[in-house]
């Protein structure tokens, strides 16, 4: 079978350029034969990769990454590993109390896997940092949010603090924000930092990992063949971990919503700025309203700069124009300004989209889609603790074992099948505008 696209990333992500040069990609130039094949090197290819490396010792793995690590979109993540239910698709991102315990349950899961590979490869709490998160409301319409969400968690006896206008000024430096909503379980990561040093530490547990490498075609003739560019892999198990392009596969096709969400991040602020800001040197958060804007400030590697998020697009072909990038780019400018009137003058240097991929039921991608190919995919918008979670328990699922966390996980339902795709694509768009209309000064 013919891959049908290959992955197209707008825009240069601000956290890969933050970082120093990485050395020459090993590419796939030769046909190999592997033990394990894992197809995709962002969050959940990488979390599998480490899976299979603990559950088969000395076993043979491939990872092939299109593009480089980091620079696809894991490492154009915001950054933000939550614990608690997250849907974008409510008001106050809570669901049904019973679904919302599950969905806790296996986030931890997976905060507990990174946590332990940020430990045994040594990233450092740039990369990896269990700091928790704010939402946080700038209007009444916000504060009603947050008030929900708090009643909600303590339904679920879940920790929450909410802070007052003076204490997010304290955090934040800007008068901006009404209320905020604190939870202590979210993990903050630098993403891009992040897979970087856990592939680096993969590549020296023996795990083989190759850059610049597009799966060009995959067939099954007994074993499953990988083609790329230059090379081949053929392996008896394969784990997809490439989210939306599950489609480009051949899987799950008219079941998945290819969303784009776009950032902007700031040129480094001088010392004269940073003072004016004020605030704590680090801190993230998202806003109280799903369609608002997310905002975050990073001080380390880079200098102090500040990371606007808001806007998604709902975009079939999963490519988006740097035309697209740059009128975007207004809307975050806006937000800037608004938010950080102080800091009037200061520029943004990068700007970037990143994709998502989301089901019309919020249900993941994941299984044996056929004997042999186990798929990892779909996180609905959850990137960095459901692409951990799935990649890590489909290494299981494909290495036999079972768990209660696996079968409450495999028990959700698939991805609904969605309306034709004229309708999907101007419904959800039309709901996506009239979200970020309505979600007022969160936006």
């Amino acid at each position: 079978m013919k891959v049908a696209r290959l992955p197209v990333d707008p825009g240069a992500s601000g956290w890969s350029a933050l970082l120093p040069a990485q050395p020459a990609p090993d590419r796939l130039e030769d046909a190999i034969t592997a033990d394990w094949l894992i197809i995709g090197g962002g969050f959940a290819g990488l979390a599998a990769a480490r899976r299979l490396a603990q559950l088969h010792p000395g076993t043979r793995i491939a990872l092939l990454e299109a593009t480089r690590i980091g620079e696809g979109p894991a490492g154009r993540n915001s950054g933000f590993m939550i614990d608690l239910p997250h849907d974008l698709a409510s008001e106050s991102y809570a669901g049904a109390e019973q679904g919302d315990a599950a969905q806790t349950r296996a986030n931890r899961a997976a905060i507990a896997f990174a946590a332990e590979m940020a430990a045994e490869f040594g990233l450092t709490a740039e990369a990896f940092a269990p700091t928790g998160k704010v939402n946080a409301a700038a209007g009444d319409k916000g504060h009603r949010h947050n008030l929900d969400y708090a009643a909600h968690l303590a339904g679920l006896r879940e920790a929450h603090e909410m802070l007052d206008a003076d204490a997010m000024r304290e955090m934040t430096g800007t008068r901006y924000y009404r209320s905020g909503l604190f939870t202590p379980g979210t993990v903050m990561i630098q993403p891009a930092l992040f897979v970087r040093g856990v592939a680096k530490g993969l590549a020296g547990a023996g795990v083989r990992i190759f850059e610049d490498s597009p799966v060009t075609g995959l067939s099954r003739d007994g074993a499953w063949g990988a083609q790329t560019p230059r090379g081949s892999v053929v392996a008896p198990r394969v784990i997809l971990a490439v989210n939306g392009h599950a489609e480009s596969f051949g899987q799950f096709r008219g079941r998945l919503l290819h969303v784009f969400t776009y950032a902007s991040m700031t040129r480094a602020l001088t010392t004269d700025e940073v003072r004016a800001l004020g605030g704590a040197a680090r801190w993230g958060v998202t806003p109280a309203d799903p369609m608002g804007t997310t905002v975050r400030r990073i001080s380390g590697t880079g200098g102090d700069r500040i990371i606007i998020r808001n806007r998604f697009t709902h975009d079939p072909a999963m490519q988006v124009s740097q035309r697209r990038i740059a009128r975007v780019g207004r809307d975050h400018d806006r937000a800037f300004a608004a938010r950080f009137p102080m800091l009037a003058g200061v520029g943004m240097e990068y700007r970037w989209g990143g994709r998502l991929c989301l089901s019309w039921n919020g249900a993941p991608a994941l299984g044996e889609v056929a004997p042999g190919l186990f798929a990892a995919c779909c996180q609905n918008g959850l990137g960095v603790a459901k692409g951990t979670l799935h990649g890590m328990l489909m290494a299981e699922l494909a290495s036999g074992q079972s768990s209660d966390l696996l079968r409450e996980v495999l028990a959700q339902p698939a991805p609904r099948r969605l309306p034709p795709a004229p309708l999907t694509y101007l419904g959800a768009n039309a709901t996506m505008r009239w979200g970020e209309w309505t979600a007022g000064r969160e936006f």
